[in-house]
């Protein structure tokens, strides 16, 4: 008997397009297609084909050619590789404005995402009644995360005690982190961490907003002095995201 081959290490760039994909199919799971070649599927998630082709490889999922790819098999393969077979409940620790909305957020249920816990510092919190859930003290963190088991924690504290949030996290065991302060922290290497700071996204929508804006201005001047349409020949004069900026 010979040894199956190790499987092939995925590369950051694919996993984050899997759930871009997971949703495209599950858009497409109700109604007659059967199966969707790379060519539609690059062209629901925003991306081309060869790189759809590219991060499917990854799964073991090939296609067949003048066919496509199963859409019933794909959503298996997605659902396992992004380990969605099962729940992973989420407790949420600082329960602020942003903590109650996402809190009341429906989706993360839906998704195998289930709000177990919340969790607050402040003792007037403690004990009060957000939906479901009564806010915890962070006191008992450690207790929480024992009795919901695997889990994820989200960060919704203000910037200044994030860090010390994210320690007091690993030190209950969570392996799993999303934090949603405004603030940069660090994790021990075994411990996944990501990001959403929606003062930068909107930052960067600024920069380009910008660009957008300027060259507008730039066009309707050039053409006030009789230049054309003041752009490059091909050009629209108005600035796009360049591919790499989704990368």
């Amino acid at each position: 008997m010979t040894d199956r081959p190790p499987r092939r290490r995925i590369p950051e760039a694919t996993v984050a397009r899997l759930p871009v994909y997971l949703r495209s199919l599950l858009e497409l799971a109700d109604g007659p297609a059967a199966t969707i070649s790379s060519e539609r599927l690059a062209e629901l998630a925003g991306v081309n084909a060869a790189k759809v082709r590219k991060d499917l490889s990854y799964l073991g999922s090939y296609g067949t050619r003048g066919v496509g790819y199963d859409v019933e098999y794909l959503l298996f393969q997605m659902s396992r590789e992004l380990g969605l077979t099962q729940d992973w409940p989420v407790v949420i620790v600082g329960v602020g404005n942003l903590g109650q909305a996402l809190a009341n957020y429906r989706g993360f249920a839906d998704r195998g995402f289930p709000v177990g816990a919340l969790v607050d510092a402040d003792p007037a919190k403690v004990g009060e009644r957000v939906g479901d859930l009564v806010i915890e003290s962070i006191d008992d963190l450690p207790a929480v995360v024992a009795r919901l088991g695997t889990t994820i924690g989200l960060i919704a504290t203000p910037a200044a005690v994030a860090q010390e949030v994210a320690d007091e996290l690993v030190a209950a065991g969570v392996r799993s982190i999303l934090n949603f302060a405004p603030a940069v922290v660090t994790v021990p290497p075994d411990v996944s961490l990501r990001k959403v700071d929606l003062a930068v996204e909107l930052q960067i929508l600024s920069f380009y907003q910008r660009r957008r804006t300027a060259g507008l201005a730039a066009a309707v001047e050039a053409s006030a002095r009789g230049d054309g349409n003041g752009a490059a020949p091909g050009s629209s004069g108005v600035p796009t995201i360049p591919a790499e900026a989704s990368e």
